[in-house]
């Protein structure tokens, strides 16, 4: 590509688009892609950049992966898309069945929609409404966690308002309690107290309001967008057993974790809980469409079933269950459950284990952590999502060829599956080399 192209580019995005977290006055110029391979991003003007954080965790299996660039080319030459009501197609009814297989806890009803805020959207509406079904009208509060992030739709805003992101928006959110998260990381001394004082609060919480319950909401086992907040599983277990003995309904937010990320196929599955109902996105589709999934059990559908229309669920969009979107899903999906794959996870999270062992040595660098394909360490003494040093770190590894994306001080790592030893040496050594010379 041409200098000619590249500013072409730049000059019309500049002129039009409006890009997503992004403040336009101080940004620097965005950077303009022509294609992707593997790991691999390539820029206009000729740069090759790791994309370890697998673009906003969407790539599972690299960029342009024959097989689902293929199954959706072959799909598109029959069906792009047909209304889903009253409609249905081989690709959204395989698809569903596929997730039906693999879910736990017999989440076999599949409702689709178009991203991961949608999907929890999806959820938070189900479950206030299998309430009114049920004659249980009372049940009026959600319960989410601090530090949580869940979309940027209004419901989803409202269960992840503990997330900080949201304040010109307050005063149109419904309320939602929230309840203290344990986070914690590898060799923590205080987690034991720390999840006791959360569960405590928590009987505290459901002794007084437990019969208003409608359901709690959580990313299980990591909070991403507040750093890559990670809990333990037992914590997992023991809330959900609390609320169900309450009567309420458990909601994972599995959009980022699902599909590998924390080494098995869903942290549910990870922690040995088995939610009401699950939210699925971002790698559903390996990356190359937006579809997403809200899932749950044979109870929670039948409470919508009669003779009139009113207990119906009167959602959806136009894009529902897209043809393209389930193909692709269906292909990233064989992907995912192969054996190469099997054991790519677990190479990952093995490199990652030994190369954070050794970050965390460094005085400059603390608080790490490793799930799966998931590794996070933390500047030390550094404060929030908003630290200057986020965005410092993030210049400095950009100029190295290296696409990693603080959250704040927390320096994470988010590879596709294909990465291999040596694209994960050199993330490892440019944030050694950041710590040395940068903090």
């Amino acid at each position: 590509m041409t200098d000619t192209v590249s500013l072409d580019t730049i000059a019309l995005d500049r002129r039009h688009v409006w890009h997503p977290f992004t403040q336009a006055q101080t940004a620097p110029e965005p950077l303009a892609v022509t294609h992707g391979k593997g790991v691999s991003l390539f820029t206009e003007d000729g740069r090759e950049i790791l994309d370890l954080i697998s673009s906003w965790w969407v790539n599972l299996h690299g960029h342009a992966h024959p097989a689902i660039a293929g199954a959706i080319a072959e799909q598109a030459h029959r069906l792009e898309q047909v209304i889903f009501a009253d409609f249905t197609h081989s690709p959204a009814a395989r698809l569903a069945a596929r997730l039906a297989e693999v879910l736990p806890g017999g989440l076999g009803r599949v409702f689709y929609s178009d991203n991961g805020s949608t999907a929890v959207e999806v959820a938070l509406k189900l479950a206030w409404q299998y309430w009114r079904n049920q004659g249980e009208g009372q049940r009026r509060r959600f319960l989410a966690f601090e530090g949580s992030y869940h979309g940027d739709t209004f419901g989803a805003m409202a269960a992840g308002v503990g997330s900080g992101f949201y304040a010109p928006f307050q005063e149109l959110l419904f309320a939602v309690d929230r309840m203290p998260y344990p986070a914690t990381w590898d060799g923590d001394p205080e987690v034991e107290a720390k999840e006791a004082a959360a569960l405590d609060w928590l009987d505290r919480w459901l002794a007084a309001n437990g019969a208003e319950l409608v359901a709690v909401i959580i990313e299980p086992l990591v909070q991403g967008a507040s750093g890559m907040r990670f809990c333990r599983p037992e914590f997992l277990r023991a809330m959900a057993a609390r609320v169900r003995a309450a009567g309420g309904l458990v909601i994972f937010d599995e959009v980022m974790t699902g599909f590998g990320r924390t080494g098995a196929l869903f942290a549910s599955q990870k922690a040995g809980v088995a939610p009401d109902l699950i939210c699925l996105s971002k790698g559903l589709t390996g990356g190359f469409l937006p579809l997403s999934v809200t899932a749950c059990g044979a109870s929670i559908y039948e409470a919508f079933l009669g003779a009139g229309f009113d207990r119906a669920f009167a959602h959806g969009h136009s894009f529902t269950a897209n043809p393209l979107g389930c193909a692709a899903a269906l292909a990233s999906l064989d992907l995912t459950t192969s054996a190469e794959t099997t054991a790519n996870l677990a190479r990952i999270e093995a490199r990652h284990r030994a190369a954070i062992a050794d970050l965390s040595s460094h005085p400059k660098l603390s608080r790490g952590r490793v799930i799966g394909t998931i590794a996070a360490i933390e500047v030390t003494d550094a404060q929030g999502y908003t630290a200057a040093v986020g965005q410092t770190l993030k210049r400095f590894f950009l100029e190295r060829g290296l696409l990693l994306r603080p959250l704040g001080p927390v320096i994470y790592l988010l590879p596709p599956y294909c990465v291999t030893d040596g694209q994960l040496d050199r993330a490892y050594a440019a944030i050694r080399d950041a710590a040395d010379t940068l903090l």
